[in-house]
């Protein structure tokens, strides 16, 4: 599982290379084996973890020249609930009542000139995420938990930029 998060780590920093040279953002899982709720398979857990580390390279790609954002994941509970089938993958149920809602610990920090510019411990929360509209489409599976990762990015990370989508 180490060598998976070493991986996963290095394909979103090559990820961000590819796309803006300009801010750097490394994301860590810390013992992502004792996560709330990760899938049951490996590999999707590879996927997921792959698929969020690709989204906070996306959104650390609008930090301003030279800033770097550090993010060190501590636990993960996905929204809904996961029950094992006899398919090959497992079945993730979104109940209306909204009594699994997504979560996400994670500490971060923002670097400039190798200097700590801001960082702190973030719960991430979103127990209104079935009544509120959002940018992802159904077919993706982590829409709920992106579209609280986006809001606490744009309030936190870049206030501004949030405020000019308006």
């Amino acid at each position: 599982m180490k060598n998976v998060i070493r991986q996963l780590a290095v394909s979103g920093l090559l990820a961000l290379a590819a796309g803006a040279a300009s801010a750097d953002v490394t994301v860590n899982y810390i013992q992502p084996e004792r996560f709330t709720d990760l899938p049951f398979a490996p590999w999707e857990r590879e996927a997921v973890l792959k698929d969020l580390t690709q989204h906070f390279a996306r959104l650390g790609a609008q930090l301003p020249p030279g800033q770097n954002l550090r993010i060190d994941v501590q636990d993960i509970d996905l929204a809904g609930r996961e029950y094992p089938t006899r398919g090959a993958r497992d079945l993730r149920i979104v109940k209306e009542n909204g009594v699994d809602w997504p979560r996400i610990d994670l500490h971060y920090a923002i670097e400039s000139n190798g200097q700590v510019v801001r960082g702190g411990d973030v719960k991430l929360r979103d127990m209104a995420f079935m009544d509120r509209i959002g940018r992802y489409t159904d077919g993706d599976s982590l829409r709920y938990e992106k579209r609280m990762i986006d809001d606490w990015f744009y309030s936190t990370i870049m206030p501004r930029e949030r405020a000019a989508r308006r």
